[in-house]
């Protein structure tokens, strides 16, 4: 995959202020209130976070890792405990994962890593959407068929979370466009389709050091696996990939599928991201849909 346009890394995000203005301001702003299961808590909804931002002049991100480190929950997070704790969801805010792909699975990794919080994402794709994409793809609409997919990403990520910094390029990445996507990045998002651009990006991962979250659909089959730094990939199993008719083309790649793919890369990256181990590296999983059976195995 070429790309005509250089790319230029994400900028670092800037270190969370330690300071009294910052504290009293949080303070002020908080709202007693309940968790969804009873326990007693301090809150900072949506508008507090934006007001304090733009008076305090930060992005907003960086406003919610600072009340979650004031044990201060902002309210969009708060059913995500007790999956992560305070420290573990300022920990997603202030993480990075690159997403190549804004298709299939990228879209729905999109969806559930900018509600997850994950505070940067860096992503590409330099397709637009067509009219078959819409059995499966979440983030197209038939308003949107002609589009780019980066676009329409955007756009979704910046109506739900406007404190994930998500930054998409409607470019597609050779080998070299890869190693600048992933820079900065703690994991790699593959939602590429097909094979023949697989080995270039677990090769960028593996350059990188960071682990590469990978998934493959073909009709109700489902393949989820983390591919460490030198580590065997599901691709391998396949191929090369560079010529011949891909499995999704023949098989199909129903909704369900493709939603159950990006949920169980999502669930593994935010995993990861919250500095837990991974629990697919150097596995892959299974999963049938026809059937509903789930296996893992070791590669």
């Amino acid at each position: 995959m070429a790309h005509d346009t250089p790319l230029s890394p994400m900028p670092p995000a800037p270190a969370v202020p330690a300071d009294t203005a910052l504290a009293a301001a949080l303070d002020a702003a908080a709202r007693q209130g309940t968790y969804p299961d009873g326990r007693p808590g301090r809150f900072l909804d949506a508008p507090a976070v934006a007001a304090l931002a733009a008076r305090l002049a930060l992005p907003p991100r960086l406003v919610e890792i600072a009340a979650l480190e004031a044990s201060l929950c902002p309210l969009r997070y708060a059913r995500n405990l007790h999956a992560f704790s305070l420290a573990e969801q300022a920990r997603l805010l202030a993480s990075k994962a690159a997403l190549i792909g804004l298709g299939g699975l990228g879209g729905g990794i999109v969806e559930n890593l900018v509600r997850a919080g994950v505070g940067s994402i860096a992503a590409a794709d330099g397709d637009v959407f067509e009219e078959s994409n819409l059995n499966r793809q979440l983030l197209s609409r038939l308003d949107a068929v002609g589009r780019p997919k980066a676009t329409l990403a955007a756009e979704r990520a910046a109506a739900v979370n406007p404190s994930v910094e998500f930054h998409a390029q409607a470019v597609f990445l050779d080998r070299a466009g890869m190693d600048v996507l992933l820079s900065g990045a703690a994991v790699a998002v593959d939602a590429l389709g097909g094979l023949r651009d697989r080995p270039a990006l677990t090769a960028a991962a593996a350059a990188r050091g960071i682990p590469l979250v990978t998934a493959a659909v073909a009709g109700y089959t489902v393949l989820v696996g983390t591919v460490l730094p030198g580590g065997p990939s599901p691709a391998d199993l396949f191929g090369g990939g560079g010529s011949g008719t891909a499995a999704e083309d023949v098989l199909g790649c129903p909704s369900p599928a493709v939603m159950a793919a990006a949920a169980l890369q999502s669930a593994e990256v935010v995993r990861l991201l919250a500095g837990r181990p991974g629990a697919l590296c150097g596995k892959v999983l299974i999963a049938d849909l026809e059937t509903m059976r789930f296996d893992t195995v070791s590669l």
